[in-house]
């Protein structure tokens, strides 16, 4: 898993939102294809909460579908700053103290993740992004990213909205909860040999929760045990999704990364988001999905209402939020036709 990733060392400050300033970084990425020689033929995927830049792994079915054309596009997956996957983050050495940062990183912005993936972009003298794409987390990046840097030609944005609701920051400050209970969470200062396993599992069971819906976990656990007399199968599911993601996942990046997602709004600091929205003048393809219940259709069908030259797809599915993980198929089908529709404004 995470093959082919590469970590590029920068002598670039980058500059948070809160102020803080980090006088090099590391930034991990992969990519497919090749840069052509104006360097404007980039497609950026952006990546989710727990993902990383080997989106060939959690994005194959896009990859798979024959959507990229690596003779003529170079697609880019950049890991966002406070990940666990060697982009800088809250385990790297604070040279004011000379021990990791641990909670003592800064706080992070959606907007943070922008203009970090941007210092990599400009390194290599990037002049056009034609499509930047992203779902959940990723999908605020994208619009982000959309909103400013202007060498983005469209966007696609999946299942995410203008802004996070209180409802989505609700869930991940229950999340969050469930990581500070954690007797080894030790306020962010944990021992890295013995994380708090137990907080980030049942935050992790708790997302599971959001990503799916009732009909989804009606037909695949019903009520049925996972022995007799044992506990019902769908606690069962939880507790092991919990447990698996405490396997690869770092506990001070799920804190870090919920709460960059809770900074998303587009409106903070620019205006009304119909004025920002309005601003967008390429063309962006919103995607719903209709049994998405942590980032439900209306938030998609408000994006596409303010932002002039975009298209509105809802996928059917009853996955819920996860299906942008699961409906390949039917979310290529989408961006292909999205993609071939704009070509000219795409490449120009």
């Amino acid at each position: 898993m995470n093959d082919g990733i590469s970590i590029t060392e920068l002598n670039r400050s980058w500059t948070t939102e809160s102020g803080h300033v980090f006088k090099q970084v590391k930034i991990a990425w992969k990519s497919w294809g090749k840069l052509n020689k104006p360097k404007d033929n980039v497609v950026l995927i952006c990546h989710a909460l727990t993902g990383h830049a080997a989106a060939d792994e959690w994005f194959s079915g896009l990859f798979n579908s024959g959507l990229f054309d690596l003779d003529k596009q170079f697609i880019l997956c950049i890991n966002v700053p406070g990940s666990c996957y060697g982009s800088t983050g809250p385990w790297d050495i604070n040279p004011e103290t000379g021990d990791p940062f641990r909670a003592d990183f800064p706080d992070l912005s959606i907007r943070d993740l922008v203009t970090f993936q941007q210092l990599l972009l400009d390194e290599w003298e990037i002049r056009g992004i034609q499509t930047v794409i992203g779902s959940s987390m990723g999908g605020m990046t994208a619009l982000e990213f959309a909103l400013m840097d202007q060498r983005v030609r469209s966007a696609v944005l999946i299942a995410m909205g203008k802004a996070h609701s209180p409802w989505a920051i609700g869930i991940s400050h229950a999340q969050r909860k469930a990581l500070y209970a954690d007797s080894k969470w030790n306020d962010g200062y944990y021992d890295p040999s013995d994380p708090p396993v137990s907080g980030l599992a049942a935050a992790r069971a708790m997302a599971m929760i959001t990503y799916r819906c009732p009909h989804n976990y009606e037909e695949k656990f019903g009520r049925n045990l996972q022995s007799p007399g044992g506990s019902f199968q769908v606690e069962s599911y939880l507790d092991y999704q919990g447990l698996k993601l405490t396997e690869r996942f770092d506990a001070l990046t799920y804190h870090y990364l919920t709460r960059a997602m809770d900074s998303h709004d587009v409106s903070r600091n620019r205006g009304s988001f119909q004025e920002v929205l309005t601003q967008l003048k390429i063309p962006v393809l919103i995607v719903g999905i209709e049994s998405d219940l942590l980032y439900p259709i209306h938030e998609q069908e408000e994006l596409h209402k303010n932002i002039p030259d975009s298209e509105f797809k809802i996928m059917p599915s009853d996955f819920g939020h996860d299906a942008f993980l699961i409906e390949f198929e039917t979310l290529g089908t989408y961006i292909q036709s999205f993609l071939e529709h704009h070509q000219e404004k795409i490449k120009s």
